[in-house]
């Protein structure tokens, strides 16, 4: 999304990713610790400021892993780009467009078993689902109270950012970046869907979390035993980007589907979560920045993927959208994450 100001002061290494030289050290050790959770093995700004076919590269929101192992990167300009593991470089790009060939303002992306595409945008918000070459094959249902104003209660720019299926393949949840009108500031609504035996999907429950004081939601990601990476992230002007990772466990929490107001009331069970890492921790391995930051390493991080497991951690990319502007970069960072 084009990130608002908020009042607010992930990465795992692709095994296969070399030659990325703005990254620093090909092989970093366990030792770049972040946190006694999450290390950081290197970053790439190789895809900053470039252009595929004459698509510009970049306004990154979303990654997935493909059945073959390659990358997918969603741009929230409507593009979807193949990249090559080892190298990051573009491989191709699918344009997208709603019903009436309209732009989406696409932000959340999973790549399903069959190959199919689910993608969000969040001017509605909506989920489609989405051919391998763009066309729309379905579309999801999606609760009234979620719609932007004044068709339902959600801000504009603050729906569906994060989206990510869960193990087994039967659940999809979606998260909102912000609250809905008449839910108390910081408690966002993450809704869920139910694959039914036809192969579309039915709404399913509505759980709810409560991010730290002036952050958003920006991505989820389904860890192999059903609980969420969440990210968090503010951006604070002069002072720069705010983003931390979470572990979050919504098997216990309450179903808010049927709760109009959330404003803390006792009875309902939150998300519970548990900090794994604040991004300004991690050492900055030479990384650049090109306004204000904590850490020179951060940026606008948006989309996020798990794309392995080694020798216990989760492997982890991360990477920023640069909104197509001047003092902001598509970074990937890699992370290795123990949950």
């Amino acid at each position: 999304m084009r990130l608002r100001t908020v009042l607010a002061t992930l990465t795992a290494g692709l095994a296969a990713a070399t030659c990325l030289s703005a990254a620093g050290p090909a092989n970093a050790s366990e030792g770049n610790a972040c946190s006694p959770a999450v290390s950081i093995d290197r970053f790439s700004d190789a895809l900053d400021k470039t252009t595929y076919h004459g698509t510009f590269v970049g306004n990154l929101s979303a990654l997935a892993v493909e059945r073959d192992g390659t990358l997918a990167a969603l741009s929230d300009r409507s593009a979807l780009f193949g990249l090559d593991t080892k190298t990051l470089k573009p491989t191709g790009v699918v344009r997208l467009a709603d019903e009436s060939g309209a732009a989406l303002d696409s932000e959340g992306l999973v790549v399903d078993g069959d190959g199919t595409r689910l993608v969000t945008s969040e001017t509605e918000p909506s989920i489609r689902r989405h051919s391998r070459d763009g066309r729309i094959l379905d579309r999801l249902p999606v609760p009234p109270s979620l719609l932007v104003a004044p068709a339902g209660r959600a801000q504009s720019n603050g729906t569906f950012e994060g989206l990510t299926l869960l193990p087994g393949g039967h659940t999809l949840l979606a998260s909102m970046e912000y609250a809905l009108s008449g839910d108390t500031a910081g408690i966002v609504r993450f809704q869920t869907w139910q694959r039914t035996p036809g192969g579309h999907f039915r709404l399913g429950a509505q759980y709810a979390y409560r991010t730290d004081s002036g952050l958003g939601v920006p991505e989820v990601q389904a860890t192999p035993d059903g609980r969420l990476l969440v990210l968090e992230r503010g951006f604070t002007s002069g002072v720069g980007n705010t983003v931390r990772l979470y572990l979050a466990d919504p098997r216990h929490a309450t179903d808010t589907s049927g709760i109009e107001n959330l404003t803390g009331q006792e009875g309902v069970r939150l998300i519970k979560k548990t900090l794994l890492t604040d991004i300004a921790t991690c050492p900055a391995l030479g990384a650049t920045a090109k306004q204000p930051q904590p850490n020179p390493l951060l940026d606008n991080i948006e989309g996020m993927a798990v794309t392995g497991r080694e020798r216990g951690r989760l492997k982890v990319l991360l990477v920023s959208d640069d909104n197509q502007n001047a003092v902001q970069t598509t970074r990937f960072s890699y992370l290795r994450v123990r949950v």
